[in-house]
């Protein structure tokens, strides 16, 4: 890291820190447990008092946060003096996952230092890019509460830092880690394993390629006959003993991980622990819909520029067939795979509530109407891809489809992961881009907390202040 480097990423990860300790202070205007709080901070005060064994079944997530924060605070306890009320108390417990988005910042700035080493991408596009990700405000939110997915996004990340430096054993441990927090997370210990098969595949591959233009044999670049050149390859490496043998060489460790999430969901009898009935599996397709348009609006300033819209019209004009296959493929999808969760149209808290009340529940055929703009977000998120090869897309895609689509509820909190991981790879945007994301994120911050603290309102029968929130 350069001096100036140093400078820059030492005041932004203090004016970071500082402004979370002050919303910290602001949110805490909310003294008693908030929605799953009241789950999952009882459960931690009873890990505090030694009570192991006590397990609410309405928790349905493995018990990493509460280990956790045990071993942090009991010892802080200890250090300090603390006795009575503040160990363990809400604020306290809170404070953990502060402490998880500090690790976080820290993480994403040596992920973007890895994965962007070329010169052409300033040190300082480096530390914007990691303070503008570290405040994503479906993230950001929620280290002001005690929720898992502070603590489940830093150690998903830490397992990627360690897989990309090649500690593979120490990935997969913080993988299990990550498992902890949330079930669903084994999805990115098998993408830490899947993109070191990637990466010997398109070394394979560029082997290969070699020898075909030394032949005058090259499929054309983007043609059907390279995807068939591509499965054929696949297929003629993992049939060779060889290759087998040293692939499982190299992801042993992410192996063993998989190994024992399956051994879970033998025993448990499925992959939700506590209360199943609300958390039930389905061929959910138009989430990957959601994701893709979530994306959309999140990453706006680079995947919706009049360029890409312009290129997208060129791309529809000479791939009309193609197109047209798509969007029928898509309007069956949404036709016949759309789900609405019960919590969906119940819970008046939750921002997805507003989106699908004032827009799909409109009229029956805005969920077909939106079928174009699917298509075009989502040609807009491959296309920021095209630096990547083809062996790592199939692998991340193959994790964002498992990641979202066997989910019924749409809750933004689902996407998390795969929007980071799709932004740490996309090319590092101009400056100018990256600075109107991180004013937008901004405003988006500073409006969904203006209306956690001050719009509250209550439910017929119920004196409890409810706040809206993601």
């Amino acid at each position: 890291m350069e001096r100036s480097e140093a400078y820059f990423f030492s005041a932004a990860f203090s004016c970071a820190f500082l402004v979370s300790c002050l919303l910290f202070s602001a949110l805490n205007l909310q003294r008693a447990p908030y929605m799953d709080e009241a789950f999952h901070i009882p459960q931690a005060q009873a890990y505090c008092e030694g009570r192991f064994t006590q397990w609410d079944p309405m928790i349905t997530t493995l018990p990493g946060l509460y280990l956790v924060s045990v071993g942090v605070v009991k010892p802080a306890a200890w250090l300090f003096g603390w006795s009575g009320s503040i160990i363990c108390s809400t604020g306290m417990l809170r404070f953990i996952n502060l402490l998880f988005s500090v690790g976080n910042f820290y993480l994403l700035y040596l992920l973007f230092s890895r994965i962007h080493q070329k010169k052409a991408v300033s040190g300082f596009q480096r530390i914007v890019s990691t303070l503008t990700l570290t405040i994503f405000p479906v993230l950001y939110f929620f280290t002001f509460l005690y929720y898992t997915d502070t603590g489940s996004t830093f150690f998903t990340l830490f397992a990627y830092l360690m897989c990309l430096y090649g500690n593979h054993k120490t990935s997969a441990l913080l993988g299990f880690c990550g498992f902890m927090f949330r079930q669903t997370n084994i999805i990115w210990t098998v993408f830490c394993g899947g993109s070191v098969v990637a990466d010997k595949l398109s070394e394979a591959w560029k082997v290969e390629l070699l020898k075909r233009k030394e032949q005058k044999s090259l499929p054309p670049k983007g043609s059907f006959s390279e995807l068939i050149s591509i499965f054929r390859f696949l297929l003629e490496y993992v049939t060779s003993l060889k290759n087998i043998t040293t692939l499982i060489l190299l992801t042993w460790p992410y192996i063993g991980m998989v190994v024992v999430f399956f051994a879970f969901i033998f025993i448990n009898g499925g992959i939700v622990v506590g209360d199943r009935s609300s958390h039930e599996a389905c061929l959910h397709f138009p989430q990957i819909f959601y994701f893709f348009s979530f994306t959309l609006f999140f990453s706006f300033p680079y995947l919706m520029t009049p360029s890409k819209i312009i290129s997208f019209l060129h791309s529809v004009k000479r791939h009309l067939l193609q197109y047209s296959i798509l969007a029928i493929i898509s309007l069956f999808l949404v036709w016949k795979f759309t789900y609405v969760h019960k919590y969906l149209l119940a819970d008046n808290r939750h921002y997805p509530f507003y989106i699908w009340r004032k827009l799909y529940q409109r009229h029956e055929l805005v969920k077909y109407v939106l079928v174009p703009v699917y298509i075009f977000a989502g040609w807009s998120f491959t296309d920021m891809l095209t630096s990547k090869n083809v062996f790592w897309k199939m692998v991340y895609f193959v994790c964002l489809l498992t990641a979202t689509v066997p989910q019924k509820l749409l809750e933004f909190r689902y996407f998390i992961l795969p929007y980071v991981m799709y932004k740490l790879h996309i090319p590092m945007p101009s400056l100018l881009k990256l600075l109107l994301e991180l004013a937008f994120y901004l405003l988006i911050n500073a409006v969904t907390f203006h209306f956690f603290l001050n719009k509250t309102f209550q439910w017929q029968n119920n004196e409890e202040l409810q706040r809206f929130m993601w």
